[in-house]
């Protein structure tokens, strides 16, 4: 349920998708249906192709969209080669997206026009089951509710390689200013071979003023050119795209804000319900923009000299640069001791001078943790926000050694306006000291491996907190019981960026949110009224996906908590369970990868005891060092996600996701994790039967979960659904 509130602030859709799975190698986005080789009689014996051992590689994919106002058209550009021994032609079938209206098709194979048409939901139905019979495999039922485009692939021969340009135009819809733009790009997670490369294009042109340009499913670089038009782009190389690539902006003259629910009543074990609210300011809003004050803090000791030194330099100096014409700034830099550019705030008109001073610096030294963040929070004072930049590439040797004695110290000197940013720079920092520092303190850590640009990772980050527009927020949710809220502590919010918030309630029904902040020491509050959905209408609904999100959250957030403040039974068990039934694989949670899976209440509480006990015998990791950097990132990204992990591949075992079910490997069967042997009756059907076809037709929720596997076991409310021969 999404409900619209016009205020000051402008949310957009957190796009939530669904990941489906399948075994068979669906080739790109449009899949190539192979038929037996041509081969002279008595010559050879054509081997009966299946789509799971298709002979046809992907190499390279790419997709260009062009929208114009609501109209898309969408470039594809695609090169499969023939890996077989063998000449091989078949059938070209693209799945629409659900809410396509195709306007105008063209295809190309090798530079001559083939022909090809649109089928409709119906036909395209008949052909995939048609397809599903023949080769008796289930892969296709996820596309049964989709319309499709068709053409006829020419033969070509073993090593070869064939070139299919395809467009096609597509009519977007709007929800309150929302549009969704979908490409089906998570049809490639079946190729066969990793695909070379993979790049997604949208140039975005709207007669208003865009406001959120937001990517659920890919991490996407927005490039503005101006206040109607963006880029948004996506690319990577060697790998199985595993989703489809959702991409939501938004524009129009009104504010407001979306919240997102969803409530599936038929689980008996868990009925509550999980919502997501995203707030982002418009990027023409008049909101003032609030004055702030920047602390610098550059370590430069002995272990800085060289490149770091300099990149640091930079980094700072770009800072420095772009500083709002009302705003202030502290510079230090430490070693054994800390120097100062001036003792206290400085006006953003000596910038210049300060760059000069700190060009004057070189590395030497021990390092005085310690002793710079009391000093360099000396400088601050409570009239405006304040973000302190902590930039360092080691342990604290000098002075106060003992991490919780520094955050100790520092934790009654800051100031409660003051937000600490940690930069770890190489893997001999504490990431005990600098996760916490930014964990009590309302900021964030970012971890700058060796080889790594770090002049790029400070000035990107100061990018995204440049332009703060409200500071000290609170969300407040009346009317309908709400808890497990991520984060819990709420960032500031900057132009540009949104505000995510994840959690989940009881029943459901109309609330009111109470939103205050601070802009520039004036206090602003304000009230939506909202409406928690009782009961979503499918599990395949785009926010279905809203229970991995809050769980991915959640885990990210409590393996910190075990990292940083020791483990105990509570938090091992609510992680245990939370990997198990939304498949998110974690350091303590392997045995999803491995042989034999705990189903049922009673093996996971066995699980989670054994978990914990042999947490408890083992010695403390350091928090320095390469595993403990890599360790702090995965979990900090986790806590932060803004999407759900990809489906993971570890050794053998593969986790599959359909809508709200996760699906790992029991026994040579595909079975729901939310699966209780001891508590749930098993019916049973047979693969292909018209029980079974009659099931996929009328429940295209389940259709999502048969097309994984011709052997699964499924969980309907109480009870579950077994697939056999």
């Amino acid at each position: 349920m999404m409900k619209k509130c016009t205020l000051w602030i402008f949310s957009f859709t957190l796009a939530v998708f669904t990941l489906i799975s399948s075994t068979i190698p669906v080739l790109a986005d449009g899949i190539i249906i192979p038929e037996p080789p041509i081969c002279d009689p008595g010559s050879c014996h054509p081997p009966v192709f299946t789509l799971s051992s298709s002979p046809l590689t992907v190499i390279n994919h790419t997709v260009t969209v062009k929208i114009s106002g609501q109209l898309a058209v969408t470039h594809v550009d695609q090169i499969f080669r023939n890996t077989s021994s063998s000449t091989v032609e078949g059938t070209y079938v693209f799945p629409l997206p659900k809410d396509a209206v195709v306007q105008s098709f063209t295809l190309w194979i090798d530079g001559q026009a083939v022909e090809g048409k649109v089928l409709s939901a119906e036909e395209a139905r008949r052909t995939y089951l048609d397809i599903i019979r023949s080769m008796r495999d289930p892969a296709l039922l996820e596309y049964t509710d989709r319309g499709a485009l068709q053409a006829r692939i020419f033969p070509f021969a073993s090593g070869e390689e064939r070139r299919v340009e395809l467009e096609y135009t597509q009519a977007l819809t709007a929800d309150n200013g929302l549009v969704k733009y979908v490409y089906p790009l998570n049809t490639e997670k079946f190729s066969a071979e990793p695909l070379e490369k993979v790049s997604v294009t949208v140039e975005i042109n709207t007669p208003n003023p865009i406001g959120a340009i937001y990517s659920p499913s890919h991490s996407v670089d927005v490039h503005r050119t101006a206040l109607n038009s963006a880029t948004a782009s996506y690319e990577a190389g060697n790998l199985k795209p595993d989703s489809d690539f959702t991409l939501y902006y938004s524009y129009g003259d009104e504010e407001a804000l979306n919240l997102f629910t969803y409530r599936d009543g038929r689980d008996v074990n868990d009925p509550d319900g999980f919502f997501l609210l995203l707030a982002a300011p418009r990027p023409d809003s008049e909101t003032e923009q609030v004055a702030k004050d920047i602390l610098l803090v550059i370590d430069r000791s002995g272990s800085m000299d060289g490149e770091k030194i300099q990149q640091a330099k930079t980094a700072a100096s770009y800072v420095l640069d772009h500083l709002g014409k009302n705003d202030r700034f502290h510079l230090s830099t430490f070693s054994s001791s800390v120097e100062h550019f001036t003792s206290g705030l400085s006006p953003a008109s000596e910038a210049s001078e300060a760059i000069q001073w700190l060009n004057r610096i070189s590395a030497a030294g021990s390092t005085d943790i310690n002793r710079a963040l009391l000093e360099s929070i000396e400088a601050s004072d409570s009239e405006r926000p304040t973000y302190l930049l902590f930039l360092t590439d080691g342990l604290p040797t000098v002075g106060v050694r003992e991490s919780r004695q520094i955050l100790e110290n520092l934790s009654g000197k800051n100031r409660s306006n003051v937000r600490i940013f940690s930069f770890g720079v190489g893997y001999d920092v504490d990431t005990f000291l600098l996760d916490t520092l930014s964990q009590d303190h309302h900021g964030a850590s970012t971890y700058v491996k060796p080889g790594d640009a770090l002049d790029q990772s400070l000035s990107g980050f100061y990018e995204k907190i440049s332009t703060p527009v409200l500071t000290d927020i609170h969300v407040e949710i009346s009317g309908v019981k709400t808890y497990d809220i991520y984060p819990s502590s709420l960032p500031d919010l900057f132009q540009g960026s949104q505000l995510v918030l994840t959690g989940r309630y009881q029943n459901g029904g109309s609330a009111v949110i109470h939103l205050t902040g601070k802009s520039n020491k004036k206090m602003l509050s304000h009230d939506f009224n909202v409406t928690f959905t009782e009961e979503s209408p499918s599990n395949l609904s785009p926010e279905s996906s809203l229970p991995r999100l809050w769980a991915t959250r959640k885990i990210g957030t409590l393996l910190n908590r075990i990292r940083l403040d020791g483990s105990d039974r509570e938090t091992v068990d609510q992680i245990v369970k939370l990997s198990i039934r939304y498949g998110i694989v974690t350091p303590y949670t392997s045995y999803l990868v491995t042989e034999p899976l705990a189903l049922g209440a009673v093996e996971q509480e066995r699980l989670s005891l054994e978990t914990y006990n042999q947490m408890k015998t083992m010695s403390a990791a350091p928090s320095f060092g390469a595993e403990a950097v890599k360790k702090a990132q995965e979990q900090n990204d986790l806590a932060q996600s803004l999407s759900a992990p990809s489906i993971i591949q570890t050794g053998e075992q593969t986790i599959k996701t359909a809508g709200t079910h996760t699906f790992v490997i029991k026994d040579g069967v595909w079975t729901d994790t939310s699966y209780d042997p001891e508590k749930m009756t098993t019916r049973k059907i047979k693969f292909l039967s018209d029980e079974y076809l009659n099931l996929a037709d009328s429940r295209p929720d389940l259709a999502a979960c048969l097309a994984i596997d011709e052997h699964i076991l499924v969980v309907d409310g109480q009870y579950a659904i077994e697939i056999i021969d």
